[in-house]
């Protein structure tokens, strides 16, 4: 039985309700339908911590969804889950190619910003100043992009862009 079949509170069960009966009333191939089943199994296995299982469930929906829309959303929970395990380098490309597909994903190009400040300040830790700078610049450009596609959302990125001089505005 999928996971999303198997959810125990009111709110779950109702959004697999409505998710399914959109399914049948839209014309959708089955591929789609499969894929739609995979990612609400993946993201209920992400919302209880069970990360392993949640990205097989993304890597079926992602074989079978050819949407690109679709497939950035996708992209994006699979790099949210390898940010969550510390995989950085691997959560970049992830949300790299949900930007690619979607680029007014803000909260990707947030993402983004949140790993190159992190390995900015790694580089100050290091003792390399020079690379910190090239980390926080790119990270500005991240925020930059985040804060046009959502400009009341990200007030602390917004806030470090003024602080440190790197505000557009």
């Amino acid at each position: 039985m999928p996971r999303s079949q198997r959810n125990d509170n009111f709110i779950d069960k109702t959004f697999t309700i409505v998710a399914d009966i959109l399914l049948r009333i839209i014309p959708t191939t089955q591929g789609e339908k499969e894929a739609s089943i995979y990612y609400r199994d993946g993201m209920s296995a992400q919302s209880e911590g069970e990360y392993a299982e949640a990205l097989q469930n993304y890597y079926k929906a992602m074989r079978l969804e050819v949407d690109p829309y679709d497939r950035s959303y996708i992209l994006y929970n699979t790099g949210l889950i390898h940010t969550s395990n510390g995989e950085h380098a691997k959560a970049s490309e992830y949300y790299s190619q949900a930007l690619e597909r979607n680029p007014s994903l803000p909260q990707a190009f947030n993402n983004m910003a949140v790993i190159c400040h992190y390995r900015g300040e790694q580089a100050i830790e290091q003792g390399d100043p020079e690379t910190s700078e090239v980390w926080f610049n790119q990270a500005a450009e991240y925020w930059g992009q985040a804060i046009a596609l959502a400009p009341s959302n990200y007030i602390e990125a917004q806030n470090w862009l003024r602080i440190t001089g790197r505000s557009k505005e």
